[in-house]
């Protein structure tokens, strides 16, 4: 029954995607987050439904009429640049066959980032984007939540089967990351319900990624509650809840969370903590070695061998930062970090011009929860495999979204300002010539 809904959804949204497809880039971002086909058991669980999808986004992207102009801001060029390097990298990598498996996979996370800032124009397509954002993981994290009070959090949460965010830690930075964006939800809601809906969301998310025992989502709550407190404008509102919810939250947790949670102040005695430190070193010691880095899919005995200090302890790259080093060199690592440093600085630009414009206040409250998300990814990511999470992108393509947005609007306003003054400079002229001829007949 699943596979057959599923399909149908698929499939009865194609000619809608042909005609906007706006739509498409909505289906995609739902598939490929969510992964709902995984949740089936027949032949939906591996039928190729991103791919269908994104083609036919892409054949209505070239036959529709609706704007579809990339705007050419320093976030996308540094983008094109990111998916330029990358494919250089795996030119040149040290396991090029494997690594083109992995090009192939990225490169269509990058190209549908791409058709989402062309494609997401308006702010009810922006809306809907978060939505769908929303809802693919929240799903998840309502679920997880749940079970982790269900069961006294005695069991570890785990994300869907197939997907970036499959592992425990993995899923925890995924709720970290979305509820910010819930938090924006939240301050949008005219309805009351929504209102609560979306509050029960948040917190059965934040018991979601407890539930998940990731000690690295743990650091990454922390920063994420951190700045959603700064960036609130209810400090004291907030402030409060926090301090009520969070003891509350950790004291439900059991016993054996709250070991492994304290194993973080004495990681060099846990073997996966330095694991994950050896890995580092293998990255960091690949770059300089070697310019380009060592491509995709460096992370086995050979590599190690080459590069880490412990040569048969092979482990993933487990931090962002040190897999876009290993993978593809200083260059782009340094790539990485300006894409998330002029994203960031776009979002404070849109916080800043509409701090005192009640029409364009959705687009500061957007801006500033993406914020918050970043930061909450950024640092849980450092202990984390994910560099190619594409969550993190898609909030990056909404953000570009609404800076295009909010800088049309500035536009027309100044444009009508212009004109406005034109027209006051053209009726006073007038109104000098008219007094200036009535003059003359009483001068003679």
């Amino acid at each position: 029954m699943r596979d057959l809904v599923i399909t149908l959804a698929v499939f009865g949204s194609l000619p809608f995607i042909l005609k906007r497809p706006y739509i498409g880039v909505l289906m995609w971002v739902w598939i490929s987050v969510m992964n709902p086909h995984r949740l089936s058991w027949g032949f939906a669980y591996s039928f190729p439904f991103a791919a269908i999808i994104a083609g036919v986004t892409l054949i209505g992207l070239l036959v529709t009429k609706d704007p579809k102009k990339l705007p050419m801001t320093p976030i996308v060029i540094t983008l094109m640049a990111f998916s330029g390097w990358m494919g250089l990298t795996t030119i040149f990598s040290m396991w090029p066959n494997e690594s083109v498996v992995m090009l192939n996979r990225v490169s269509k996370i990058m190209l549908m980032t791409f058709a989402t800032i062309m494609l997401i124009k308006t702010k009810e397509q922006v809306t809907l984007l978060i939505w769908t954002l929303v809802g693919s993981l929240g799903y998840y994290g309502v679920k997880g939540g749940i079970f982790t009070v269900a069961t006294g959090g005695g069991s570890i949460v785990w994300g869907p089967q197939g997907s970036y965010i499959e592992g425990n830690n993995e899923v925890a930075l995924a709720f970290i990351t979305i509820i910010p964006v819930m938090a924006f939800l939240y301050m949008q809601a005219q309805k009351k319900w929504v209102r609560w809906g979306m509050a029960a969301s948040i917190l059965l998310c934040a018991f979601a990624a407890l539930g998940s025992y990731s000690r690295g989502a743990l650091v990454g709550i922390g920063a994420m509650l951190f700045f959603l407190w700064l960036k609130s404008p209810k400090k004291v509102l907030l402030g409060g809840l926090m301090l009520l919810i969070v003891p509350i939250a950790i004291t439900f947790m059991p016993d054996k969370w709250s070991s492994r949670m304290e194993t973080i102040n004495t990681y060099k005695q846990d073997s996966s903590a330095m694991g994950r430190i050896n890995a580092w070193y293998m990255a960091y010691h690949m770059a300089l070695d070697r310019p380009l880095g060592g491509g995709f899919e460096i992370y086995n005995r050979t590599a190690f061998e080459l590069y880490a200090p412990v040569p048969d302890d092979v482990h993933a790259a487990h931090s962002i930062y040190f897999q876009a080093l290993g993978e593809h060199g200083f260059v782009g690592l340094g790539i990485y970090l300006l894409l998330a440093f002029l994203t960031w600085r776009k979002a404070a630009w849109i916080v800043r011009v509409t701090a005192k414009r009640e029409d364009l206040k959705w687009a500061g409250d957007l801006a500033r929860m993406i914020q918050v998300s970043l930061i909450g990814f950024g640092v849980g990511g450092a202990f984390l495999s994910l560099l190619y999470y594409d969550v993190p992108y898609y909030l990056m393509a909404a953000v570009v979204s609404t800076g295009y947005i909010v800088e049309k609007v500035l536009e027309a306003e100044a444009a009508a300002a212009r004109a406005a003054a034109r027209d006051a400079a053209r009726v006073a002229r007038v109104d000098a010539e008219t007094q200036a001829q009535a003059a003359r007949p009483a001068a003679s």
